[in-house]
């Protein structure tokens, strides 16, 4: 076993001691090997492959981090993931923003780490959905409905 040395502020140092209280940590560094072997647990069934997913990266960032902005913007055009996104303001200074992204899970990964490891980003958090769980908008339903869709081409518009 290695020891190192990590540099982490004090809110969050706190957050590391309610975790290891609530949970029963004997210590921080239990609560530490566990937060980083969740973080890279290897993805299971077709995630862990080039299948084609949807998912959604959350993140919060301070807007005040020089370029930042900027540089998320640059990270979401180049990367050919991200499909759609939204941005709330949280605070004067925290902006939070979800984007929707569809490709398959390593392309989706290495954006959503792009993201996530800029300084000023905090609370990055990718979430996966299979594709075939999600039944694409501009396909015919395999059932009936009681009412029209705007892709069916027996809807009356």
């Amino acid at each position: 076993m290695q020891r190192i040395t990590i540099t982490i502020d004090d809110e969050l140092l706190a957050a590391v001691d309610r975790l290891c209280t609530e949970r029963g940590y004997g210590s921080r560094s239990e609560a530490v090997r566990d937060l980083v072997r969740d973080a890279v647990a290897p993805s299971q069934g077709d995630q862990a492959g080039a299948a084609p997913c949807y998912g959604t990266l959350s993140y919060v960032y301070n807007h005040g981090t020089r370029n930042l902005a900027r540089r998320l913007t640059d990270e979401g055009h180049h990367h050919g993931v991200s499909i759609a996104s939204m941005h709330v303001h949280l605070t004067r200074d925290d902006c939070l923003e979800v984007a929707v992204l569809h490709g398959s899970v390593p392309a989706m990964q290495a954006y959503a780490d792009r993201i996530v490891t800029q300084r000023g980003v905090r609370y990055g958090h990718l979430h996966l959905i299979p594709e075939n769980s999600a039944e694409p908008a501009n396909q015919p339903h395999p059932h009936p409905h009681p009412h029209p869709h705007p892709h069916d081409d027996n809807a009356d518009h």
